[in-house]
C-alpha cells in the first residue's frame, strides 16, 4: 500500500494499458522513460482517485490509515469518529444506523458522531456569502478535488473559492469544542482527497486519520465485529438537521434552502469528472455572462466516492441516503438543534487557499511537429483525431505531452505496431542473415576440426620421426627453453637428461643454458638473434665430438638444432661418404681437366673413388 503518495502505481501488477493515463483529468501520470510504465507525479495529482477506480488488475493503491488509526486507538486516548452522512448509503447492507454506530465504538472509539452538524454549520455560511453578493461569483469549496484543481491549474481562481472550510473541518472544531482540546479525531468518508485535505489543518481543526468506507470494512473483518452481535446505540451530539442530504450534490443548497430556481436562482449546481471540469473552464472564460455561483463535486456527489465500495449503485444510494434523512426528521429536536448551533457562533469557520500552480508550459509549435513526425502523424487534417488508446484524446495533445515530458512515443499503439511490424522485417532478415552465418560458421569449424586433427596426425608422425633419427634433434624458443627433443639428443645429453626425461618427456620446459655447455648453447642465441645459419659445425663435448647444424624456424621465435655424435658408428660412416662426396664434388672439376691430360686414368681414378665410398656404404660387399 501507498505510505508517503497518496497513491501509487505497482508495476509488478501493472500491465500497461495505460487506462489510468486516460482517466486522469490533469495528466499527473507519466510513462518512464527507462520502463515504459506508467507513474504518478504527486505534485500534479489532486487526489480524485479516477485512476484507482479504472485500474482493472488492481496495480494502484493508495495511503493506508489502517495502522495508525488502530494505533491510535490502542493509545487509550479519547478518539472521535466523524462519519461523513454518505455512510447510509454505502452500508445498505446494515439494516439499522443505530446497529452501525455501535460496530464502530466496537473498535475503541470513544466518541461516534455525525458530520452532518457540520454540514449544517457550513451550509449557513455558503448561504450568507451567496445572498450578501457583491458582484464576485463564488466556487464552493467542499469537495477537496475540486479545491485541489483549482490551487493547481486555475490558481487564477482562488478568490473565487468560498473561503470556508469543509464539513469534515468544521466537524472537527465542534467535537473539540464539545469534549476537549486534546480529543484526536478520525474521519471517515467516501473520498481519497480527504487524506491529503487533512494535512493542511493543526490545532482545532486536525484531523488525526481519515479512513475510506473499505478501510472500515476491513476494520471490522480484522476485529471479526458483526451487526447480529451487538445492540443498538446512538450518534453522539451534536446532531444534524438537513446536513444528511451532503452526499447528494445539491444537498448542501437545500439544507439551508439555498434557491435554485431556474428563474429566480444564483447557483448552478454541477457534479461527475468531466462536467466539473468542464464548469470551471466556463467559469473561468464566461462567469460575465453566466452570473451564478457554482456548486461543484468531482464524482456523483459524495454517493461514488473513491472510497466507496466498488460497482455501487447511484440512485439506490441516493434513496438511501434519503430515506435516512427522513426518518431522522421524524424525531428531531430542532431547538435542542438550534442551542447547539448558537454554541458554535464563535468557532472560526473561515480559511485559505494556497496556489500550486502546476501547468505546463505548451510546447513552440516546431516542437510537437516534430514530434508527429516523429510517430508518423504530420499528415492528419489538425491531428485532432486519434484512437485514444495513448490516454490522449488526440494525436495533437499526445504529442505535446510527449514533449512536455509527460509520454513517450511507445505508448502510441499504431506507432508502436508499425515499428513492430518493421522490427519483425527486420529481425527476419537478421535472422536469415544469421542463419547463414551460422551455416558458415558451422562449415569454417568443421574445417578447422579436420585441419586440427591433420596437424594432430602430422605432429604425430613428425614426432615419430624425430625419434627415429640417430641424429639429435632440440627445438626452443627466443628464452632458449625447450620445445621439443628426440632420444638421441636426450643420449647424446647424457645420464642426468636421460633422469630428467622420465620426469619430463622430452625434456620439454628445460633452459637448454643447463643442458648445454656456453659455447654450443651461445650458437643458439647467436641463430636465435641473426636469423644466419649454422651449418655442421664440429664441436668436443666431453668426451665425444658433435656436428651441430643450427637453423631459424621462426624469426627471432624459434630455432632447431640437429646435433650428430662424429662417434656413433651409424654417423661415422654416413660423414665419411658425406665428406668423400664433397671431396669428389670439389675435385671433380680439376678431374675433368686431368682427364682430358691422362684419358682413361682419370676415369680411373674416379671409379676407384667411388668403389670406396660404396664399399663404406655396404661393409657386407653384398
Amino acid at each position: 500500500m501507498c505510505t508517503d503518495h497518496l497513491l501509487l502505481i505497482h508495476h509488478e501488477s501493472c500491465i500497461k494499458c495505460y487506462s489510468c493515463i486516460r482517466i486522469c483529468p490533469v495528466k499527473a501520470i507519466r510513462v518512464d522513460v527507462n520502463t515504459e510504465f506508467p507513474s504518478i507525479i504527486p505534485a500534479r495529482c489532486i487526489g480524485c482517485g479516477s485512476c484507482y477506480r479504472a485500474c482493472s488488475p488492481g496495480a494502484i493503491s493508495y495511503r493506508s490509515s489502517i495502522g495508525e488509526t488502530k494505533a491510535l486507538l490502542a493509545s487509550g486516548q479519547k478518539i472521535a469518529a466523524i462519519c461523513d452522512p454518505t455512510i447510509s448509503g454505502e452500508f445498505h447492507d446494515i439494516t439499522d444506523y443505530r446497529k452501525f454506530v455501535e460496530m464502530i465504538k466496537q473498535l475503541g472509539f470513544t466518541y461516534v458522531s455525525e458530520v452532518s452538524f457540520g454540514v449544517d454549520l457550513v451550509a449557513r455560511k455558503y448561504k450568507e456569502i451567496f445572498e450578501n453578493f457583491k458582484g464576485r461569483y463564488h466556487i464552493s469549496a467542499n469537495c477537496p478535488t475540486v479545491v485541489a484543481f483549482i490551487e493547481k491549474y486555475y490558481p487564477e481562481l482562488i478568490n473565487n473559492l468560498v473561503p470556508v472550510v469543509s464539513p469534515m473541518v468544521a466537524t472537527a472544531k465542534v467535537l473539540r469544542k464539545k469534549y476537549g482540546q486534546d480529543l484526536k479525531i478520525i474521519f471517515i468518508g467516501p473520498c481519497i482527497a480527504t487524506k491529503e485535505e487533512a494535512l493542511k489543518f493543526e490545532g482545532d481543526a486536525k484531523i488525526d486519520a481519515v479512513l475510506t468506507f473499505v478501510e472500515l470494512r476491513e476494520l471490522f473483518t480484522q476485529f471479526n465485529i458483526r451487526e447480529n452481535q451487538l445492540e443498538f446505540s446512538e450518534f453522539d451530539p451534536p446532531l444534524g438537521y438537513k446536513g444528511s442530504l451532503y452526499p447528494i450534490a445539491n444537498g448542501i443548497l437545500q439544507s439551508v434552502n439555498i434557491s435554485e430556481d431556474l428563474l429566480t436562482g444564483n447557483v448552478i449546481t454541477t457534479e461527475g469528472r468531466n462536467d466539473m471540469i468542464d464548469a470551471v473552464k466556463e467559469f473561468d472564460s464566461r462567469i460575465d455572462r453566466i452570473k451564478r455561483h457554482f456548486n461543484m463535486f468531482y464524482d456523483e456527489g459524495c454517493l461514488m466516492g473513491p472510497g466507496t465500495s466498488p460497482a455501487g449503485e447511484k440512485f439506490l444510494r441516493m434513496t438511501l441516503v434519503t430515506d435516512y434523512a427522513n426518518k431522522r426528521l421524524t424525531t428531531f429536536d430542532k431547538n435542542t438543534w438550534e442551542d447547539q448551533v448558537a454554541a458554535c457562533e464563535d468557532l472560526d469557520l473561515s480559511r485559505q487557499f494556497n496556489a500550486d500552480d502546476q501547468r505546463l508550459p505548451v510546447p513552440e509549435e516546431q516542437k510537437i511537429v516534430e514530434v508527429l513526425k516523429m510517430i508518423h502523424r504530420e499528415d492528419d487534417k489538425n491531428n485532432e483525431v486519434g484512437c485514444e488508446s495513448c490516454g490522449y484524446s488526440n494525436c495533437r495533445e499526445f504529442a505535446i505531452a510527449i514533449a512536455q515530458g509527460l509520454a513517450t512515443t511507445e505508448m502510441c499503439h499504431v506507432f508502436s505496431g508499425k515499428n513492430r511490424q518493421e522490427y519483425i522485417r527486420t529481425l527476419r532478415a537478421t535472422n536469415e542473415k544469421l542463419a547463414k552465418t551460422q551455416a558458415a560458421l558451422k562449415e569454417s569449424e568443421e574445417k578447422a576440426k579436420n585441419e586440427q586433427e591433420a596437424q594432430k596426425e602430422a605432429n604425430n608422425i613428425v614426432s615419430a620421426m624425430l625419434q627415429k633419427l640417430v641424429s639429435g634433434v632440440v627445438i626452443v624458443d627466443d628464452k632458449l627453453k625447450v620445445i621439443q627433443s628426440n632420444k638421441a639428443f636426450i643420449r647424446i645429453l647424457g645420464e642426468e637428461a636421460t633422469l630428467v626425461d622420465e620426469v619430463i618427456p622430452g625434456l620439454v620446459g628445460a633452459d637448454l643454458k643447463t643442458l648445454l655447455p656456453v659455447n654450443i648453447y651461445k650458437m643458439f642465441s647467436y641463430v636465435l638473434s641473426t636469423d644466419e645459419y649454422i651449418e655442421h659445425k664440429d664441436v668436443l663435448y666431453e668426451e665425444n665430438k658433435l656436428s651441430i647444424s643450427i637453423f631459424p624456424i621462426r624469426s627471432h621465435k624459434y630455432v632447431g638444432g640437429i646435433l650428430r655424435d662424429m662417434y656413433v658408428p651409424e654417423v661415422r660412416k654416413e660423414q665419411i661418404i658425406n665428406r668423400l662426396t664433397e671431396v669428389i664434388d670439389e675435385n671433380f672439376e680439376t678431374v675433368q681437366k686431368i682427364a682430358y691430360l691422362l684419358g682413361e686414368g682419370a676415369a680411373k681414378t674416379e671409379q676407384m673413388l667411388n668403389s670406396v665410398i660404396e664399399s663404406y656404404r655396404n661393409p657386407t660387399g653384398k
